[in-house]
C-alpha cells in the first residue's frame, strides 16, 4: 500500500495544484481566430435550432387550445404540419451543426498537434534526454483530443442552451409569470453543486491525464525492441506488471469515480426538473379549471418547463465539460510555454561557400538544469531537479582548417562527444565561440548547419520505415544511382541487393533487424549521401568488426577527402594518419600533436597507446 501511494504521487505531478487561469480561455481564442467564419455559422445556425426547439411546445399547446375549443379541423391539421415542417428542419439543421462543429473540432487537432510537434522539434538535445517519451506522446494525442472536444461537443451545447434558456423565459413568462417565479426558486439547486462539481471534476481528470501519461511512457519504453530486452534480461516481469496494474487501476478507480459523480449530479437534476413539471401541471391545472388559463397554455407550459430545465442541467454540467477540456487545453500549453534554448537569429545566415574550417576559441560550457529544458509532468517527478551548471568543457580552443583531419582522443566521459555536438550545434557554449568559416554558429542558421555538418554517432539511430527513406533523410533529392553508389562505398550494396524488398526494405524500430555493423554501415552511407562540409565521427567504427572496419574505414578516408573532419576515437588505429591527435581528459587538452609526436612525448597518448597495443611494439 505504502508502494502504491508513491507511486501514484509520482506520477500525478507537480500540476494538479495549478489553479484555473482565463488567460488559458484568451489563449484558446487565438487557436479558435482561423476558424472564425465557421464559428460564426455555427453560432448562428444553433441560435436558430434553439429558436424551433422553443417554438415547437408553443405551437403544442395552440393544437390543444384549438382541439378543446373545437376549431375548424383545418387548423388543427395546419399547425401539426407547421410542428412537422419544424422537426424535419431541425433535423436538417443539427446535420449542417454537427458537421460545421466537427470541422471546427478537427481544424483545432490539426492546428495544437502541429503547434506542439513544430514546437518539440526546435526543442535542445537535453530536452529529450530528459523527457519521457510516452508523456510527451500523451500530450500530442490524449490532451489535443480533450482540447478539442471544447470547440465540437461542449460549444455546440452551451450556445444552444444559453439560447434556450433565454427564449423559453421569455415564452414562459408571456404565458404564466407566476409559474416561471415557481419555477425559477430551483435554479440554486443547478448552479451551486454545478461550480462545487466543476472543481472536483478538475482535480480528478488532471490526475488520471497524468496516470495515462505514465501508463503510455511504460508502453512506450516497454514494448521498445531495447526496452523489452532489458526487462527480459534483467527485469522483473512480475514488478512491471504491478506497477502498470497499479496505475491502470487507479484511472479505472477515477473513471468510475467521475462518471459516477456526473450521473448523481445529473440524476438529481433530472429529478427536480420532473419535480417542477409536476408543479406546473398542478397549479396550471388548478389556473385552467378556475378560467385563469387555458389549457393549451398548461400544456405549453409544461413542455417549455423541459426547455428550461433541460439547457440548465446541460449548462451546469457543461462547467464540468468545460473545465475538463481546460486542463487538456493547459497541459497543450505548457509544452508550447516551454522556450527552446537554441534559436535562430532573425537575421541568421548562411555558412560561407567553399571548404569550411571549424574553430572552437576559449570555449566552456555546462550541461543545462531540468528546469532549464524540461517540465516536471514530462519527468513524472513533482520538482524538476535543479542541480546542474557544473562545467564540463574548460577553456577549449581548437582549429581544424579546411580538409584537415582532427582528431579527439582521451578517457570515456572527458568531453570529446560534447565538443562535437557544440560543433553541430546541439547546445551553444557558455563562453567563447565556435565558428564555421569564421562565423559564429549562433548567428548561423540551423537549416545551413544542418546542410554543413554531418555526424555518425557510435549508436547510429535508425527510423522504422524502409532503408530508401532512412538514408534520403539526408537527402531527400537523391536518385537510386547516388544510394546505389553511397552504399557501395559503405560496402553495403550486396547486402541490399540480397534483400527481397531491397531499398524498401523496413528495416524495424530503431533497425533492429539488422545487425549491429550493418546498421552502423547504413548511418554511414546516409553521410556519404548527405555528403556535408563538415564531417564528425564520433565513434563511427566502434560496432564494426575488424575486416568490416577494414572496408568501411576506406570508404570513410574517401568521404573525408577535401572535407574538414573531427574524428572521435577510442580505437588510436584508426586515428594514426589524423593531421592532428588532441588528447581530451577532464574537459581540457592535455596533449596535441602526431601520432609520432605524442608518443615520442611519453605523455597520456602513449599511455592510451601502450594499454591498447602492449603486445606490439610501438613505433
Amino acid at each position: 500500500m505504502v508502494a502504491f501511494r508513491q507511486l501514484m504521487q509520482r506520477s500525478s505531478g507537480v500540476d494538479d495544484q495549478r489553479p484555473f487561469s482565463w488567460a488559458t480561455v484568451k489563449r484558446v481564442g487565438t487557436f479558435a481566430g482561423p476558424h472564425r467564419n465557421q464559428i460564426i455559422a455555427f453560432v448562428m445556425l444553433s441560435v436558430v435550432s434553439a429558436g424551433l426547439a422553443v417554438w415547437t411546445p408553443v405551437l403544442a399547446g395552440q393544437v390543444v387550445n384549438g382541439i378543446v375549443g373545437h376549431k375548424a379541423a383545418d387548423v388543427v391539421v395546419k399547425l401539426a404540419l407547421l410542428i412537422a415542417g419544424l422537426a424535419v428542419a431541425d433535423a436538417v439543421l443539427g446535420l449542417i451543426i454537427r458537421w460545421l462543429s466537427a470541422n471546427i473540432g478537427e481544424g483545432l487537432i490539426l492546428d495544437l498537434r502541429t503547434a506542439v510537434f513544430d514546437h518539440v522539434q526546435r526543442m535542445p538535445i537535453a530536452f529529450f534526454t530528459r523527457t519521457r517519451t510516452g508523456a510527451l506522446v500523451s500530450r500530442l494525442n490524449n490532451d489535443v483530443i480533450g482540447a478539442q472536444r471544447a470547440f465540437s461537443d461542449i460549444l455546440s451545447g452551451v450556445v444552444s442552451n444559453i439560447v434556450m434558456l433565454i427564449l423559453t423565459l421569455v415564452v414562459m413568462v408571456g404565458i404564466s409569470w407566476q409559474i416561471t417565479l415557481l419555477a425559477l426558486l430551483l435554479l440554486p439547486v443547478f448552479v451551486i453543486p454545478g461550480r462545487r462539481m466543476g472543481d472536483k471534476v478538475v482535480g480528478i481528470r488532471r490526475e488520471a491525464a497524468n496516470l495515462n501519461a505514465a501508463m503510455n511512457t511504460q508502453m512506450t519504453e516497454r514494448f521498445s525492441a531495447p526496452g523489452a530486452t532489458l526487462v527480459k534480461l534483467f527485469g522483473r516481469p512480475d514488478a512491471e506488471s504491478a506497477e502498470f496494474s497499479a496505475r491502470a487501476s487507479r484511472v479505472a478507480e477515477i473513471g468510475v469515480r467521475s462518471a459516477l459523480l456526473q450521473t448523481v449530479f445529473v440524476t438529481s437534476l433530472t429529478l427536480v426538473s420532473s419535480l417542477a413539471v409536476a408543479l406546473v401541471y398542478g397549479l396550471g391545472g388548478y389556473y385552467a379549471i378556475k378560467g385563469q388559463l387555458d389549457a393549451g397554455d398548461v400544456v405549453a407550459l409544461a413542455l417549455l418547463l423541459t426547455r428550461l430545465y433541460t439547457p440548465l442541467t446541460s449548462l451546469a454540467s457543461a462547467n464540468v465539460d468545460v473545465m475538463g477540456a481546460l486542463v487538456s487545453f493547459e497541459r497543450v500549453f505548457e509544452i508550447l510555454d516551454l522556450e527552446p534554448l537554441i534559436k535562430d537569429k532573425p537575421d541568421a545566415k548562411s555558412v560561407p561557400a567553399g571548404a569550411v574550417s571549424v574553430e572552437l576559441d576559449h570555449v566552456k560550457f555546462a550541461y543545462p538544469s531540468a528546469d532549464k529544458v524540461s517540465l516536471a509532468s514530462l519527468e513524472e517527478v513533482r520538482v524538476l531537479d535543479t542541480r546542474g551548471g557544473e562545467q564540463v568543457i574548460h577553456d577549449i580552443s581548437l582549429r581544424a582548417d579546411p580538409g584537415q583531419v582532427i582528431a579527439l582522443v582521451g578517457s570515456s566521459g572527458a568531453g570529446k562527444s560534447t565538443i562535437a555536438q557544440l560543433v553541430a550545434r546541439l547546445y551553444d557554449v557558455d563562453s567563447g565561440a565556435v565558428r564555421l568559416n569564421g562565423v559564429d554558429v549562433r548567428d548561423l542558421s540551423a537549416e545551413s548547419i544542418r546542410r554543413t555538418v554531418g555526424m555518425v554517432t557510435q549508436d547510429g539511430h535508425l527510423f522504422h520505415e524502409t532503408i530508401r527513406s532512412n538514408l534520403t533523410l539526408a537527402a531527400h533529392e537523391a536518385s537510386d544511382s547516388q544510394i546505389w553508389d553511397a552504399l557501395e562505398r559503405a560496402r553495403l550494396a550486396d547486402l541490399v541487393r540480397s534483400l527481397p524488398d531491397q531499398l524498401e526494405t523496413v528495416v524495424g524500430e530503431r533497425g533492429y533487424r539488422l545487425s549491429g555493423g550493418e546498421r552502423q554501415r547504413l548511418t554511414i552511407a546516409r553521410l556519404l549521401l548527405a555528403q556535408p562540409r563538415v564531417v564528425i565521427l564520433d565513434e563511427a567504427t566502434a560496432s564494426l568488426d575488424s575486416t568490416n572496419e577494414a572496408a568501411v574505414q576506406e570508404a570513410l578516408n574517401e568521404a573525408l577527402d577535401g572535407r574538414t573532419a573531427l574524428v572521435i576515437a577510442h580505437r588510436l588505429s584508426t586515428i594514426r594518419a589524423a593531421d592532428r591527435i588532441l588528447v581530451i581528459e577532464d574537459g581540457r587538452i592535455v596533449e596535441q600533436g602526431s601520432h609520432i609526436e605524442l608518443l615520442a612525448a611519453g605523455g597520456r597518448y602513449e599511455e592510451l597507446y601502450r594499454t591498447q597495443f602492449e603486445t606490439e611494439p610501438v613505433e
